[in-house]
């Protein structure tokens, strides 16, 4: 591993203070949102277009419905948010829901087109629209289009498998590993990355950067809980340009 020294200097990354003053400046973040029916959501929820924070993934199964698999959903998020902001896949998750089709049999069973405007405002619909099949199809073919038959195969493996499909990279396997399937992996973004560089940390691949972290927050207990609201607070304390550290 390699790292480049800004401005002749270092300043000392200490991540679990940066946590805390992220914590205290924006609270906790409930991450990941999904579709919860209005009959019931409750007021420990926070609801904002439309979908519901502050679910623990325990409690995801009591949210299924017969054309909406919530751990399927995240995964769905995952691809959708590449390279656009969350609103936008927010709006395409609920076209989904709208439309009932939130199961990887709902999906296979739309066209291309019937599909591709469902996510539209999600941007990049063509090449989302075969990412989503492509996941889809082998959820299907590979797992009896169950996402959460997953959960029992080993991180290593199973990144690997899921990086083997076309339209999914690093970030989004990781997003799926964490949020989707309850397995800790640091989720690594371009607002991670900007907040390193404040600190004079910069490295020069995506698995360098998921090292740094994972190593510097490996005395952590339950690494499932905290990475997942620690990327949840980056993103906030991210899109605030990160001012508190600056």
């Amino acid at each position: 591993m390699t790292q480049k020294i800004l401005c002749g200097m270092i300043r000392y990354m200490n991540l679990n203070k940066i946590y805390k003053i992220l914590l205290k400046e924006y609270g906790p973040q409930g991450w990941w949102p999904i579709f919860v029916s209005p009959k019931k959501q409750t007021a420990k929820m926070r609801v904002e277009n439309n979908l519901a924070y502050n679910i623990k993934w325990n409690n995801l199964k009591s949210h299924y419905l017969p054309w909406c698999d919530p751990y399927f959903e995240i995964a769905i998020g995952a691809i959708l948010t590449q390279s656009t902001a969350w609103k936008n896949v927010a709006q395409a998750i609920n076209s989904l829901c709208k439309n009932k089709s939130l199961t990887p049999q709902k999906i296979l069973n739309l066209s291309d087109k019937e599909l591709g405007e469902m996510i539209k405002p999600a941007g990049y619909f063509k090449q989302k629209t075969k990412k989503v099949k492509i996941f889809c199809e082998w959820l299907v073919s590979n797992h009896q289009g169950d996402i959460l038959k997953l959960k029992n195969k080993k991180i290593g493996p199973l990144r690997e498998e899921l990086l083997g499909l076309w339209g999914i990279g690093p970030e989004t396997a990781d997003s799926i590993i964490l949020y989707a399937l309850n397995k800790p992996g640091f989720v690594i973004d371009e607002y991670t990355r900007r907040l390193c560089l404040v600190f004079g940390v910069k490295f020069k691949n995506y698995e360098d950067y998921k090292d740094y972290f994972e190593k510097k927050l490996s005395l952590i207990k339950n690494k499932v809980v905290l990475y997942g609201e620690y990327h949840a607070l980056i993103v906030a304390s991210g899109k605030n340009k990160h001012k508190n550290f600056l």
